[in-house]
């Protein structure tokens, strides 16, 4: 079994679930169903970026197991840069939407930092727990997984919000950008936490589905 590309491919159903999330309870509130179909072509192709990043991630958390050592900072640093280039990319791919994208990395960067590091680590004790056949529950403490995964998805939601501000607005919605940022990034925090929670459950009971199907 290639157990990177299976927590690829978890991962990725992890973001994708968590963004579906996220787009349904936009369509529950005001300004936000308002502002949601200029917000929501954005939030799909921001989670695509994401799934690469995520996905270059987990292939150096395999190598790092391989070599028998744990990734540390400068494997980090090396997946920052990749991150860069991966941006480029989701930019040009972007060029016939309604938005202005300028991403300001010294703002972003202290988050992604973060996030790769935590996420690398993650990545390392799952596959290092499949190779030994052991269970996720045995590997990670009480509370120690949900604590993770709620942070990882905080710091991608603080990140999101980042970017937003580059989404334009009917001239209507423009003032409230500020509220709408805001609102965007309390509702990415509340699926982040019920997310990580649900998934932490499934893993201590040692259910055999998922429950980042929906």
């Amino acid at each position: 079994m290639d157990r990177v590309a299976a927590l690829a491919a978890l991962n990725r159903r992890l973001l994708e679930a968590y963004s579906r999330r996220t787009t349904e309870t936009l369509r529950m509130a005001l300004p936000l169903r308002l502002a949601l179909p200029h917000l929501e072509p954005f939030l799909a192709l921001n989670v695509a970026k994401e799934v690469r990043k995520d996905a270059l991630l987990i292939r150096r958390a395999g190598m790092a197991l391989a070599a028998g050592a744990p990734p540390g900072a400068e494997v980090a640093a090396q997946l920052l840069a990749a991150a860069r280039e991966v941006d480029r990319e989701f930019l040009a791919r972007i060029g016939g939407l309604p938005l202005r994208i300028e991403i300001q990395y010294p703002r972003i960067e202290p988050l992604r930092l973060r996030r790769i590091e935590l996420a690398l680590d993650t990545a390392y004790r799952i596959l290092g727990a499949w190779r030994r056949g052991r269970r996720l529950r045995n590997v990670f403490p009480a509370g120690d997984l949900e604590h993770r995964l709620r942070t990882v998805l905080e710091l991608y939601a603080q990140e999101t919000q980042a970017l937003s501000h580059s989404v334009q607005l009917p001239a209507l919605l423009a003032p409230l950008r500020e509220r709408i940022a805001q609102r965007l990034l309390a509702v990415m925090s509340a699926a982040a936490r019920s997310l990580a929670r649900e998934i932490a459950a499934a893993v201590g009971e040692n259910r055999g589905q998922s429950p980042i199907s929906s």
